[in-house]
């Protein structure tokens, strides 16, 4: 893409802010800075990209994907604000999958261990883990809210704390999994993926790109499955006080 069909794109942008203001929306500001911020973003982490792929240097490798982590644990941490501790569970839920996933991909030889793999993967790996961290916290506060009578009589009744919630963390790791594999029934004919369809775009064999895509849908069920379980795990006492009773 030239640099000239580049800046042709801005009419989208165009587009979107005459549509706010047209219907009175008032995101016209939020809809510029995005627009500028993005663009930043993605011009930062090409320049970063293109350095790493050159030194293949594990050190730059990890610390990639420890940032991504971080940033990741941030944002879905906001789901859950006044929950203390939640933004390390978070992270741990988030790492152990990025680990578990990355692990099987490499040590059953699925794609080569070298950054133009291991980094765009994982950044998608990480990415779909941090919505489903979100999901699941959204879902926990509507559940404990709307359920809190029949958590507390649980309670009452003598049940321990994971036997008093363990209906509402059902429910929310089943919410918080729904997309991905509602994603799963509609691929390839509602949506073409961002990373088939890009491979296509740069010239590459459609059955390969349609190979790596399954890799993708696969490795995100998986990834969605162990970080909505590991979350609730590891997070499900912090609605609870130390004595017991529902914050």
């Amino acid at each position: 893409m030239s640099t000239l069909a580049l800046g042709f794109t801005l009419t989208f942008v165009m587009i979107t802010i005459a549509l706010s203001k047209w219907q009175k929306l008032g995101l016209e500001k939020d809809i510029a800075m995005g627009t500028i911020r993005g663009s930043l973003q993605l011009l930062f982490i090409g320049y970063v990209l293109h350095f790493v792929f050159q030194t293949e240097n594990m050190a730059l490798i990890f610390l990639m994907i420890a940032i991504m982590i971080a940033i990741a644990t941030h944002n879905a941490g906001k789901r859950a604000e006044g929950l203390q501790g939640i933004h390390w569970r978070i992270a741990s839920s988030i790492a152990i999958t990025e680990i578990l996933t990355m692990s099987l991909m490499l040590g059953l030889h699925i794609i080569q261990p070298t950054t133009q793999f291991i980094i765009p993967i994982s950044g998608m790996t990480i990415g779909s883990s941090m919505i489903v961290c979100g999901l699941f916290l959204n879902q926990m506060n509507r559940e404990i809210a709307s359920s809190k009578e029949e958590i507390e009589a649980l309670l009452a009744l003598g049940s321990s704390l994971r036997q008093a919630i363990q209906q509402a963390l059902q429910r929310s790791v089943k919410a918080s999994m729904i997309p991905t594999i509602d994603g799963m029934k509609t691929v390839g004919l509602v949506q073409l993926p961002g990373m088939m369809t890009g491979m296509i775009i740069a010239g590459a064999n459609p059955i390969e790109a349609v190979r790596y895509q399954i890799l993708i849908l696969f490795a995100f069920t998986a990834a969605a499955a162990i970080t909505s379980i590991l979350l609730s795990m590891l997070s499900y006492k912090l609605w609870f006080t130390r004595e017991m009773t529902l914050k």
